[in-house]
């Protein structure tokens, strides 16, 4: 279908909540300063990403601060979904952790259109959680119910980070997403920061699915580390799920993201001698340096090992990805040069897409403009992450 009319914007849909206005805690390993408020301001000031999901908002203390920001004018609700603040809309999310017997745990993503929804949703949880005031907390109940109710509701469900060694659908929870949910209840998968679309590509069972990359942030700095690029009319609600639904035009036209190397979980990591184990081929069940049993597959590896495919396919529909090192792992470029940058050009979407080497150049000199143009266009040199470990840009 013809996109005339759609313009393109950033999105990044998986942000914690630190604490809110009050102090109460929310995320207990987030930032105390990621509140509702904040995480809106430094999305449309400094980030420049119109359309972000704010994944604690069934929390009953984060639905007060909503309210107040409604009440007082800052913000405003749309009809067709979602609360403007700024150039930024928030979509009103929900991480979820479920365990079906015999699996382990895994996260879901929920969203909903507007806030009296996401209420009524805080009512049904908490009923089925011990503490509805925090996030990511053990939904008991069904992950097929949770699905049925979502859907009841007018949601969406995305499952979570699915290839992370811990709390994942196959990361964790089975080999085969069939057998934790309803496929045909699942609007999208989320890869998380150690997966590309290329290595989703040897699972078959993902191909009808819309891909989404984004940040997990536990502070302010991570928001947009992973982010999406949507063609959409305006950025609400009900365009971003025509979006996942690839419907009218709308869609995900590019995923930006670490390249796996740099993700913590990348490759198989030895607790017994702290080494990761980055060869083509291992040995998954012992270390290959000092014999040790004590390891976390990484996601690389634990993919392999799940594949119904010995060569990844990708499928038509599936928008590139681009690997994209956010501006904080640039080796040289600290908080004050950065914040020359964001002085001259606005927001850190300018600075990664929009300014050229030369404009860039003038505030940092060419080396650190050299470095930023190299890493907009994926070619740094990086050393691999595991083990929960971040990798790492090398330096020329």
């Amino acid at each position: 279908m013809s996109n005339a009319g759609l313009q393109r914007y950033y999105a990044d849909l998986h942000i914690h909540i630190g604490r809110t206005e009050r102090g109460e805690p929310v995320k207990i390993s987030g930032s105390r300063n990621l509140t509702f408020a904040q995480i809106a301001s430094e999305a449309s000031d400094r980030k420049g990403i119109e359309l972000i999901g704010i994944i604690d908002c069934h929390s009953p203390g984060v639905q007060y601060d909503i309210h107040q920001s409604l009440d007082r004018g800052d913000m405003v609700e749309l009809e067709e979904g979602g609360i403007t603040y700024g150039r930024t809309t928030i979509l009103l999310g929900s991480e979820i952790e479920i365990r079906e017997p015999g699996m382990g745990p895994a996260h879901l993503l929920v969203y909903f259109p507007h806030l009296k929804v996401m209420e009524e949703f805080t009512g049904w949880l908490s009923k089925r959680m011990k503490n509805v005031g925090l996030s990511s907390q053990r939904l008991h109940a069904p992950a097929r119910t949770l699905q049925e109710e979502v859907a009841a509701r007018g949601g969406m469900l995305i499952p979570a980070h699915i290839f992370t060694p811990h709390k994942s659908i196959y990361g964790s929870a089975a080999p085969r997403m069939e057998d934790v949910l309803d496929l045909s209840l699942i609007r999208a998968v989320e890869l998380g920061l150690s997966a590309d679309s290329e290595m989703a590509g040897y699972l078959s069972e993902l191909d009808p699915f819309t891909i989404l990359t984004n940040s997990d942030a536990h502070s302010l700095g991570k928001i947009g580390r992973e982010y999406n690029e949507l063609a959409l009319s305006k950025p609400n609600y009900f365009e971003f799920e025509k979006a996942l639904n690839r419907q009218d035009g709308r869609a995900v036209t590019a995923n930006y993201g670490l390249n796996p190397r740099l993700g913590k979980y990348h490759r198989t990591y030895c607790s017994g001698c702290q080494s990761i184990l980055d060869e083509q081929n291992i040995a998954v069940q012992r270390c290959s340096y000092c014999g040790s049993t004590k390891l976390t597959k990484g996601v690389l590896d634990r993919i392999r090992s799940i594949a119904d495919r010995e060569v990844p396919e990708v499928p038509a529909h599936r928008p590139p990805y681009k690997y994209q090192i956010p501006l904080e792992f640039i080796p040289g470029l600290g908080p004050a040069k950065l914040t020359a940058l964001l002085e001259a050009f606005g927001t850190e979407m300018n600075i990664l897409h929009r300014v050229s080497a030369e404009e860039l150049a003038s505030v940092v000199g060419p080396e650190l403009s050299a470095a930023i143009v190299d890493a907009r266009e994926g070619r740094t040199q990086l050393t691999a992450g595991g083990g929960g470990t971040y990798g790492k840009v090398r330096k020329p």
